[in-house]
């Protein structure tokens, strides 16, 4: 008896130890629902046995990243890889000193993914996937309204019909007013002075956007490029259009970081390199939406054919939005008062 209460005692203490040897990423709530993380943790915890690997995700990536800063404001948190992270607040996040740098030995994936998707030079974040913000209708918004053109949005049939995202809480929110003051420099805050009126509601994040949309609540809606793909290979109907505005699209690059305060630094950056794998990479179309970053992952043909790349991509320095970026975010809580 004593024998088999020692052996209990002992599984007991086995169970605990490897449950305490958790790795925790934060992430946003849209790729754990519906990207590549199962595929990910499965080929993590098979490459680790005894390391469980934990998603943190109740909110957008914006949100996410806002409980990051808090959390390390107060000197804690279980956070070991941020994932999510875009080019619009990359400065935000290097200013808070959120992650530690990289090294690339460790992460052999990473000779696959061009030089021109690493958007930070100081070598803290790499992306994994990246792709365009454009606005999508449903059918049920007549040929002959579909905006082609920022002044198109503003046209008075379109009013009320419009579902944008809130910069603050929301990656593809910021990334449509970088697009903005991309376009129209100093006078974007007239343009969106104009654009209000065609609003049907700006959400906190993208899942919340397009739910809405999906619902017939608004025929148009902020949204990626590769949504007609998205509808074609999940219900066989290409049934959205995707639109480019004056040719244009934003072009949004995602990219992870090793949470400054890890312990687990090596895990960090076997995380990373599984991310950055063809097997992992070639999910990133058909589960996240997105293009992938490994140069060497073909894509699925009907993904291929339907996902839009606008003809005038637009993106942003990442330095010029780091010395701004406060201020545009001050003028538009203005316009919208508060």
């Amino acid at each position: 008896m004593r024998k088999l209460i020692g052996f209990v005692a002992a599984l007991a203490l086995t169970t605990s130890a490897v449950a305490a040897e958790q790795f925790v990423v934060y992430a946003s709530r849209s790729f754990v629902r519906w990207g590549p993380a199962a595929a990910i943790e499965q080929a993590f915890e098979a490459a680790h046995p005894g390391v469980d690997l934990v998603w943190v995700a109740p909110a957008g990536a914006a949100e996410m990243l806002s409980r990051l800063i808090a959390e390390l404001s107060t000197g804690r948190t279980d956070a070991d890889v941020f994932l999510g992270i875009t080019a619009g607040s990359l400065p935000r996040a290097l200013a808070e000193g959120l992650f530690r740098p990289f090294d690339p030995d460790l992460i052999p994936n990473l000779a696959f993914v061009p030089d021109d998707l690493r958007v930070d030079p100081s070598g803290h974040v790499l992306p994994f996937d990246h792709g365009y913000i454009a606005f999508v209708a449903s059918p049920a918004l007549a040929e002959d309204l579909l905006p082609r053109s920022f002044a198109d949005l503003l046209r008075p049939e379109l009013r009320g019909k419009i579902i944008l995202q809130d910069p603050r809480t929301s990656e593809t929110g910021l990334a449509f007013l970088l697009w903005t003051v991309a376009h129209f420099g100093e006078d974007w805050p007239e343009y969106w002075r104009a654009l209000l009126p065609n609003l049907l509601t700006i959400t906190r994040g993208w899942t919340e956007a397009f739910a809405m949309f999906e619902a017939g609540e608004a025929p148009l809606v902020l949204s990626y490029s590769t949504d007609a793909a998205y509808a074609y290979l999940t219900v066989g109907e290409a049934k959205y259009r995707v639109l480019t505005l004056d040719g244009e699209g934003y072009r949004l690059i995602e990219g992870l970081g090793i949470v400054r305060t890890t312990r687990r630094p090596e895990l960090a950056h076997a995380f990373i390199d599984i991310v950055l794998s063809p097997e992992i990479q070639a999910l990133i179309p058909t589960s996240q939406w997105m293009f992938p970053v490994h140069s060497g992952v073909e894509l699925v043909p009907d993904f291929a054919r339907l996902a839009v790349v606008p003809e005038h991509p637009v993106f942003l320095d990442p330095g010029e939005v780091a010395e701004h970026l406060d201020d545009w975010i001050s003028q538009w809580q203005a316009l919208l008062g508060g």
